[in-house]
């Protein structure tokens, strides 16, 4: 019975889509899909538990926002000089480690060391967005082709190395608010997580926290060389990633003088009932902020 309702509702979504004319959502959409769409669709519909006019009024809001926010230009416009950018990676920690044994791409992300103190906050968001942007339209695809199927998700090995444990306590908050599909995704790894990794993926691919004897991580690995530690603008994955910003930058600019700064996006309202949400968090939040002797 699911899979038929499953069926049923990609195709409603799929007509809907279908019926999309404005060349700015259709070109937006493309870079989107990147050629899956149903694969697309199917994430869409997910995320809106098979609801399909929510699922394409969430399509279609995403898209609107992605023309008003130029994001199809994102990847030519770099953040620089280049010490500007080095400092958002010492202090924005994610990276490309390698690659599971199924060819999903491995994240690395240092949840409790990243201090996003090197720029403005819309660096941060414009680097955020690139990155997304370049697994999304580069990494992804690249994959797919050489395991000649679609793939269109990645794994994320977050190291809560620096989180206190009042922080720990307050992720318990927000777990009930998850939808079950998203609290099975989620695993907590004991020690550096490297034995559960290793099931999955080559020790080549592990995160450099998660190569380390013992079971703690940090920010950087023992051996500490640029091209182990994932965060780094000296990793090859940053590397790729800078040059390919730069190059398309080169190449817009020959038809568009590019604009210097920092990259902004506006970012929609919530809904009212979210809205309601984010207020009991904050209500339970400071709850146990007092409880920790921290409220101040």
């Amino acid at each position: 019975m699911g899979l038929v309702v499953s069926e049923d509702a990609l195709k409603k979504l799929q007509a809907l889509m279908d019926q999309v004319e404005e060349e700015p959502l259709l070109r937006t959409f493309q870079n989107v899909h990147q050629g899956c769409v149903t694969e697309t669709l199917i994430r869409f519909l997910k995320a809106r538990e098979w609801n399909v006019s929510k699922a394409h009024k969430m399509i279609i809001e995403c898209l609107n926002w992605r023309v008003q926010n130029e994001i199809d230009n994102i990847l030519s416009k770099p953040i620089i000089p280049t010490d500007l950018y080095r400092g958002i990676r010492d202090s924005q920690l994610i990276g490309l480690s390698g690659y599971s044994r199924e060819g999903l791409p491995v994240f690395a992300i240092g949840v409790g060391l990243s201090t996003f103190d090197k720029a403005s906050v819309h660096y941060y968001v414009q680097s955020h967005i690139q990155i997304n942007e370049y697994r999304d339209r580069v990494i992804l695809p690249s994959a797919s082709k050489k395991h000649g199927q679609p793939i269109t998700t990645c794994i994320k090995v977050l190291d809560m190395t620096g989180l206190k444990l009042s922080a720990l306590n307050q992720i318990k908050v927000v777990k009930p608010l998850l939808q079950e599909r998203t609290r099975r995704k989620v695993q907590v790894l004991p020690g550096c997580g490297r034995d559960e990794l290793l099931k999955i993926m080559d020790f080549a691919s592990l995160p450099h926290f998660c190569k380390r004897e013992g079971s703690g991580s940090s920010k950087h690995s023992d051996n500490g060389s640029g091209n182990e530690n994932c965060y780094s603008l000296d990793h090859p994955f940053h590397q790729k990633l800078y040059n390919h910003i730069k190059e398309q930058s080169r190449i817009h600019e020959a038809v568009e003088p590019i604009k210097q700064g920092s990259f902004h996006v506006d970012f929609p309202e919530p809904p009212a009932e979210k809205a309601e949400i984010v207020k009991t968090l904050e209500s339970e939040l400071h709850k146990f902020k007092i409880s920790n002797g921290s409220c101040d």
